[in-house]
């Protein structure tokens, strides 16, 4: 019979040779998150290639009337020549 100490002072981190699996399974779950990153990438550059410049309804001059207001340039002293 086990007690609780012997549970829990038991090896059980990858390091003896018998189980000594965490390396390169750690090494294949990176690569795999890897490729599966760029094939997302990838999916979601063609998705938005494939969108039209302008939506149905869409307003030519901007979604909002602060974004037709034209921005003056903090330099610009009104003193026009």
């Amino acid at each position: 019979m086990f007690t609780a100490a012997q549970v829990l002072a038991e090896n059980n981190f990858g390091d003896t040779r018998s189980g000594g699996l965490a390396g390169p399974m750690g090494l294949f779950i990176i690569v795999l998150l890897g490729i599966a990153t760029v094939l997302l990438i990838r999916n979601m550059n063609t998705r938005l290639r494939r969108l039209p410049g302008k939506f149905p309804g869409q307003d030519p001059e901007g979604s909002t009337p602060e974004s037709r207001e034209t921005v003056q340039d903090p330099t610009d002293r009104g003193d026009h020549a």
